[in-house]
């Protein structure tokens, strides 16, 4: 409002000047200046509410990004028409894993119909984030006016930004309960097996030598160690002896952002150096976590995948308000549900949800939260899983 009056004002003040000189002092000079003083205002504003129709603008950048570098974001505006544009301004956006966006870029499409420029935004918090365009005005070239482009915005560009998994240790009580859970399921798989071979004369399940390729899931681990060499299954019936891994990026509506993401970031973290702790240990296990589409269960079994489950998670933008449904996992021998809110509504995702005697919670940091008494946390320090 201020700045209006003061518009307003020099504008007055202006008008008068020229009124003083052109009538009492010079009148033929008192014209000159009176056309020099309008006709390039108008030529502006008219040039700049011509454009506001006729120019566009779009946003392009790499799908990931490594946490700590700089993405590189490419935009390009277009005009339509061949007559003469002013000049555009192009504010960009980035939500809060990266660094903020205040700069403004003025680009003038006088003699060319399409211009690109790149800007790099630096990385700073793993997690999902987006680049965006906050606003785009067509100017006019004296810089006193500005008109809102007509055209709608284009759509904001998801990015990942790929934190530093930790590389989680074997030597915590978590890690012994989960594989200790996966052992003596294992040993009931192999009595059920003795059970059907004993009634049927054939074997419940049948097995073979490792080779190469073959998915760590199937090892049949005491089986191995009896024979001193891997063998592994060659049905199906595996999954109630893998360990599930739950990613439950919850945030509330009336959350932080910039602090949101920096909780989500070290869940994300803990869950994914599990998984990946698990699997450097021949365990193969499930890991769940939501998508756009509800949550989504994966097996995963070998090293690699790992990042792909990472980069999968990555991808998918965190809506506010909610849960993780693993009501579908059905048996597992052993559940770790990774949240950063296990109060609420939380108790209802596990009560029933999973058929487990064997559930821990991992959370973001250290805190006492009512109803839980076994509550983990991965210490940055030794990275290592620590009980609250």
């Amino acid at each position: 409002m201020i700045k209006k009056i003061e518009t307003i004002v020099s504008i007055a003040a202006i008008a008068f000047i020229l009124y003083i000189f052109t009538f009492y002092i010079e009148g033929e000079m008192g014209v000159v200046l009176i056309a020099f003083l309008i006709v390039p205002p108008l030529v502006s504003f008219l040039s700049a509410f011509y454009a506001r129709k006729r120019i566009t603008v779009s946003i392009f950048s790499d799908a990931y990004v490594k946490k700590g570098s700089e993405l590189e974001v490419t935009v390009t505006i277009e005009k339509k028409g061949k007559l003469p544009v002013a000049v555009a301004e192009v504010c960009p956006g980035a939500s809060e894993v990266f660094e903020k966006q205040n700069k403004k870029y003025r680009l003038s499409l006088l003699t060319e119909d399409k211009i690109e420029f790149t800007y790099k935004v630096k990385a700073l918090i793993g997690g999902n984030g987006e680049i965006s365009v906050k606003s785009f005005c067509s100017c006019g070239f004296l810089g006193f006016v500005r008109f809102k482009i007509k055209s709608s915005l284009p759509e904001s560009v998801s990015v990942g930004v790929i934190p530093e998994i930790p590389d989680v240790k074997t030597s915590s009580q978590l890690f012994r309960q989960i594989a200790d859970s996966v052992l003596t399921s294992d040993d009931d798989d192999e009595n059920d097996t003795e059970l059907l071979y004993s009634l049927n004369a054939a074997p419940g399940y049948d097995h073979r030598e490792y080779v190469q390729g073959d998915p760590l899931k199937r090892i049949n681990w005491k089986l191995s160690s009896k024979k001193v060499r891997l063998m592994v299954r060659l049905d199906e019936a595996v999954a109630a002896v893998q360990p599930l891994v739950a990613l439950d990026l919850y945030r509330s509506a009336d959350a932080d952002p910039e602090k949101a993401v920096l909780i989500e970031e070290k869940l994300i973290c803990s869950a994914v150096g599990l998984a990946k702790a698990l699997i450097k240990q021949g365990i193969s296990c499930n890991f769940a976590y939501n998508t756009g589409d509800g949550t989504v269960v994966e097996s995963i079994d070998n090293p690699d995948y790992t990042d792909i489950v990472l980069f999968k998670i990555l991808a998918e933008k965190v809506v506010p308000e909610r849960r993780i449904d693993i009501s579908s996992c059905g048996s597992v021998c052993s559940c770790v549900a990774s949240t950063t809110e296990p109060g609420g509504s939380f108790s209802d995702v596990l009560q029933g949800s999973v058929n487990s005697s064997a559930v821990s919670i991992i959370i973001p940091k250290p805190a006492v939260h009512e109803g839980f008494s076994e509550l983990w946390y991965l210490d940055e320090t030794d990275n290592v899983f620590k009980m609250v």
